[in-house]
């Protein structure tokens, strides 16, 4: 099914045009609102067709089957449960209408639910979701794939892994949104998504929704240099705009195809339109491009990393990157009592130490004696790819834990390690290839260690030769320099600096050693390890997996890098010995904090493991449940908002931080009797999904956040009509409603109910918020407005408590 041949074609000769908007169109047709649009189609097939065939005439090369929304999470919503036989036939439907000469591509998008570990939707569950779609528009005869308007890097990759496992050989784009800060609603930035994305086996990566052309050049100019793959983008016709009670899009078709023209300069090979946009708008980008030549990424590989939230590019023209090694139970008691016990407490504060100390990649190891390795890792990863910003390597000597941890890491990681053993090489590179991750070339066979560089050149060659073969570059590998203690060879550095030497002046690949393992056994360890840190870098070194709490390794990092060049303005070194004295800087342990102080970082580290022992902790010493909650609690996550304000925290953080807070405050309930009455209705907030929109992960955020800050909360739900709303503010009687859009066909739901409260009489204030809408809007309106949780407690506290 798959026509990746003739796609590659027209990109070698033009960028490629896909179309415009289907549901904005769809209601412009006539669909009314609050209908599930698949099965809507289904009945009016003659509608949806017609959007196609006019697509298609106006010179898209690709036009999207109107399954955006046909997963099982979504179509559940209407009451509609034949996933593969909806799917099926609008991709038939599509097919008939496009004609034999346009690409047919599976649209799919997100479920509406965060997926673990930012979310309750289990990923497994996912990637099994989008599989019954899949199967469903490869029978409805489908070209390619496309993956769109994603707010969530782990749903993503649950979408492309299940496309790529039903389908290997399927062309497949996939199109994340961007909020106007620049990263996604879950926190991801648009190189984070794009190593992650490309690396994982998308054709081409890019995105759709939330802007307009101007704000969208901006997230593609960001991602180019670091593109292996071509982009794609469709972005809106301009902001949409409500007039007469209909939505509206801002830019015509002749503005829309001057400001998009330019994107193929910034490597975008494949442009078409999202909300707002027409058949007219794409026929005039296709005379405004006729005539552009794409531009291809030059690179074919990039040697990089990446977490949800942040990526780390290894290369000549970067810094010697600090892997933290801190997280290794291996002769650590505490440690490995802490991973027994599935209390983390002590992984999260070296996770945190070493993050506050430099390190740029976290290795993580949970081998310990009477751990379940395979558990223990999936709860590490969780915790640390929620509370933690820093690109993970998976470091275990058992295949099926780092298959396990690679399957389930939203993010590319670097694997820890693969040797030339026959075992480690059958078993660990197809996983690696499968999942994208980097990794590091161990020069250690079967027979053992190579004592000299020149045994450890032959294996290198050698299995780099293997590595090729399943699709693997230079890029994709850190060669391990392979450092063994002095203390038993005197010579076993030496050999260390011959291997990396060799790596960068004559293999032409990056390096990476343990830099610890060369002083065990000696006295001075860490000025050991500082010198030889120096004569590594020196030989060009890479990366170093070390403890970044040290200092000497530090300073020897940073001055390192300000003779070589590598430090423009000398910035990194001035700003840190400006600030600093000179002493180590590390983060208290757990045991030295006060039971309060242990509840307020449980919080704001969104610690649920903990929260309830450190509470019961307070309350043994005698503190009081409702001063916890008000001197502890409330300040914890008044700073967490605070701290998600800066972009210092992102949703993630959020929502972890927000639900341990919840499962702190409902072990104190039955102790705060009293203080929840005096709550009172005063503080009592209705909220609502308006009529016709099944989008609620924003608005449960905000009722998580508002009850976290003691206002008591009732939630209708999501598609509540204006009259049920109106019933609720009469039985309830709430000082505040609170309003929830997603889209743009429903927002002009929002005016309804606030017209329909003021002609019965009703004096409560109303607060909206979701994607699509802004200040502008929500005054226009007689509204007040909130962008996310942490604004809306804000606004409430103004509208309720303050006035």
């Amino acid at each position: 099914m798959t026509k990746k041949n003739k796609i590659h074609k027209i990109l070698k000769r033009r960028v490629l045009v896909l179309d415009g908007a289907t549901g904005t169109e769809l209601y412009r047709r006539g669909m009314p609102a609050g209908v599930c649009p698949e099965k809507w189609c289904l009945e009016n097939p003659g509608v949806i067709q017609g959007i196609h065939f006019d697509y298609a005439c106006a010179g898209s090369d690709v036009v999207y089957t109107c399954t955006f929304g046909a997963n099982e999470y979504k179509l559940k919503q209407y009451g509609q449960t034949d996933v593969y036989g909806i799917n099926k036939k609008l991709a038939q439907l599509a097919r008939k209408a496009a004609g034999p000469k346009v690409l047919v591509a599976g649209d799919i998008g997100p479920t509406g639910h965060f997926v673990h570990p930012f979310g309750s939707l289990s990923f497994e569950d996912a990637v099994k979701a989008f599989k019954k779609q899949v199967k469903g528009l490869v029978a409805g005869g489908v070209d390619l794939f496309v993956i769109e308007t994603m707010m969530d890097i782990q749903e993503a990759r649950a979408a492309l892994i299940a496309v790529k496992e039903e389908v290997p050989a399927a062309f497949v784009m996939v199109t994340m949104t961007f909020e106007s800060d620049g990263r996604t609603l879950g926190g991801t930035d648009p190189v984070s998504a794009l190593i992650i994305l490309q690396s994982l086996g998308a054709d081409m990566v890019g995105c759709n929704c939330s802007r307009g052309p101007k704000g969208m050049l901006e997230i593609v100019k960001i991602m180019k240099p670091y593109a292996t793959v071509p982009l794609v983008a469709k972005p809106n016709a301009g902001m949409p705009k409500l007039i007469k009670g209909k939505t509206f899009f801002d830019m015509d078709s002749n503005r829309f195809a001057e400001l998009i023209k330019s994107f193929t300069t910034y490597g975008v090979a494949a442009l078409g339109g999202c909300c707002g946009t027409t058949p007219e708008h794409i026929h005039k980008l296709k005379k405004a491009i006729a005539r552009k030549e794409t531009v291809l990424p030059k690179r074919k590989a990039i040697s990089a990393i990446s977490s949800a939230r942040k990526s780390v590019v290894f290369g000549e023209s970067f810094p010697l990157i600090i892997v933290g090694e801190s997280i290794n139970p291996s002769g650590k008691k505490a440690l490995a009592e802490d991973l027994r016990s599935k209390r983390f407490s002590l992984l999260r504060s070296l996770a945190k130490e070493q993050e506050s100390n430099g390190a740029q990649a976290l290795d993580v190891n949970v081998a310990a004696s009477g751990v379940n390795e395979a558990q223990a890792m999936e709860r590490a990863i969780e915790i640390l790819s929620q509370s933690f910003s820093l690109p993970l390597s998976i470091d275990s000597a058992d295949t099926s834990v780092i298959e396990k941890a690679l399957r389930l890491y939203p993010g590319r990681a670097l694997i820890n390690s693969i040797s030339a053993e026959k075992q480690k090489i059958d078993k660990l590179l197809p996983v690696a290839a499968k999942y994208g991750a980097m990794f590091i070339l161990l020069p250690v066979t079967d027979k053992g260690v190579p004592q000299t560089a020149q045994e450890r050149k032959k294996i290198i060659n050698s299995m780099f030769k293997e590595a090729q073969k399943r699709g693997f570059s230079k890029d994709d590998i850190l060669v391990d320099g392979l450092v063994m203690t002095i203390s038993s060879n005197p010579l076993a550095a030496i050999e260390t600096l011959k291997t990396i030497k060799w790596c960068k002046r004559q293999f032409r690949t990056k390096t990476i050693v343990g830099l610890s393992n060369v002083s065990f056994g000696l006295p001075q360890r860490k000025l050991i390890n500082s010198t030889f840190l120096g004569l590594t870098q020196n030989a060009g070194l890479t990366a170093a997996i070390a403890n970044p709490l040290h200092v000497s390794v530090k300073k020897n990092k940073l001055a390192e890098n300000l003779l070589l060049g590598k430090d423009k303005d000398a910035t990194k070194f001035v700003t840190y010995f400006s600030k600093r004295k000179e002493r180590k800087v590390k983060l208290p342990f757990r045991a030295k904090l006060s039971p309060k102080q242990k509840v307020h970082e449980a919080i704001l580290e969104g610690n649920r493991e903990t929260i309830i022992n450190y509470i019961d902790e307070a309350l043994a010493v005698g503190i009081a449940p409702r001063s916890l909650v008000q001197e502890t609690m409330i300040a914890a996550i008044t700073q967490v908002g605070d701290l998600f304000d800066k972009k210092q925290y992102f949703l993630p953080q959020l929502v972890a931080s927000a639900e341990t807070m919840k499962k702190g405050f409902d072990h104190l309930a039955p102790r705060l009797k009293e203080y929840r009455k005096e709550l009172g209705k005063k503080t009592l907030i209705l909220l609502a999904t308006v009529e016709g929109d099944i989008h609620d992960i924003g608005k449960n955020i905000v009722a998580l956040m508002l009850r976290n800050h003691g206002f008591k909360v009732i939630d209708l739900g999501k598609d509540v009509s204006a009259k049920k709303i109106i019933q609720s503010i009469k039985q309830y009687k709430p000082a505040l409603v609170g309003l929830s859009a997603l889209m743009t066909t429903t927002m002009v739901n929002m005016p309804e109910v606030i017209k329909l409260a003021k002609k019965e009489g009703l004096r409560c204030k109303f607060i909206v918020g979701g994607a699509v809408l802004n200040q502008h809007y929500a005054r226009s309106i007689g509204a007040d407005y909130a962008k996310d949780g942490v604004e809306a407690v804000r606004v409430a506290k103004k509208l309720i408590i303050n006035k």
